[in-house]
């Protein structure tokens, strides 16, 4: 039985279990909609639809004339604006030539755990091809999947069950100690074969930190594996926009 079939019996569990699916917590994502929506300076919020539904999402259009796109994907709990990682990266990297694309993730209530996702890891796959076409349709033809924590978690998810749905994927804080092997980043990058960067600090969460040798095992198989280490960054890189810039427009720029 392979990974995707487990994890849709794992969510039929919880559904059996708890008498309702457990699904992204809509009202915290609306509130997260009304608290940024009006204060984005750069970009527009745009509406991905997804099952009928609307996705908050923030377009960002090059600032030269490109074929270039990513998709950025936040981490636990927050929005696609964040002004960590997501921001920074969704905005200069328009300035270089790059379409971005950031999309509201599927999020759980302030206080669950990181194994509590799992039940919802099922609603990432929608999401991110509703993102492939948007991008697609404004005639993207080169498109990275730009994702830090859980968002790398989920995007790796992703790929591992949708190969060649994009042309590379950038993993920025990425860890790989669930239990739940549906939601471990190694057992997915096992079955990813496009371009990965695993990108990371040296002051990382110590989930990051203690998982970066099974993460280059998992990835052995693929020669277009990295692990890329950037020193006295922390996992939210605050103070080092500039060195994580710089990482993820370097690599990207052999896609160019």
């Amino acid at each position: 039985m392979n990974h995707y079939h487990r994890n849709w019996l794992f969510a039929l569990l919880v559904l059996v279990m708890t008498g309702s699916a457990v699904a992204s917590d809509l009202e915290k994502e609306q509130r997260w909609r009304d608290e940024v929506e009006d204060l984005i300076m750069d970009g527009e919020s745009i509406d991905l639809m997804v099952d009928d539904r609307a996705i908050f999402s923030i377009f960002t259009e090059a600032a030269t004339d490109s074929r270039l796109g990513m998709i950025v994907v936040h981490g636990t709990g927050i929005h696609p604006d964040w002004e960590q990682v997501v921001q920074p990266i969704r905005v200069e990297m328009a300035e270089a030539g790059w379409h971005t694309l950031s999309i509201q993730m599927p999020i759980l209530h302030n206080d669950a755990e990181y194994e509590e996702y799992a039940a919802i890891y099922p609603e990432v796959p929608g999401r991110l091809k509703a993102a492939e076409r948007f991008m697609k349709e404004k005639g993207v033809e080169t498109l990275l999947i730009v994702a830090h924590s859980q968002g790398a978690t989920m995007s790796s998810y992703f790929l591992s069950r949708n190969p060649n749905q994009v042309d590379g994927f950038i993993a920025i804080g990425m860890n790989s100690n669930q239990k739940d092997p549906n939601i471990n980043s190694a057992e997915s990058l096992k079955n990813i074969n496009i371009p990965v960067l695993d990108l990371y600090g040296s002051e990382d969460l110590p989930s990051v930190l203690e998982t970066v040798e099974r993460r280059a095992q998992a990835g052995r198989h693929n020669a277009r594996y990295s692990q890329q280490i950037i020193n006295e960054a922390n996992h939210f890189f605050d103070g080092m926009n500039d060195e994580l810039l710089e990482a993820v427009a370097t690599w990207s720029s052999t896609f160019e």
